[in-house]
């Protein structure tokens, strides 16, 4: 677990490993998400970067004979 410090603009620093294991960029936005008392950052990623993600996923969904 990595310990960050609030600056006196309520900015913090993310720290190296957590940047280089999720692939941040300078200038990438992310969500600033409140759980509660938590706070999560969740990078936003383009939808460009998520085609072919769900290759192999079985889209079979049963249905209702009266529905299409």
């Amino acid at each position: 677990m990595e310990t960050v410090t609030i600056s006196p603009k309520f900015q913090v620093v993310i720290p190296k490993s957590i940047r280089e294991a999720l692939h941040l960029r300078p200038g990438q936005k992310v969500q600033a998400i409140q759980y509660g008392h938590r706070i999560e950052l969740v990078p936003i990623v383009p939808l460009r970067q998520l085609m072919g993600s769900l290759r192999g996923i079985d889209t079979h969904v049963p249905r209702d004979a009266d529905r299409v």
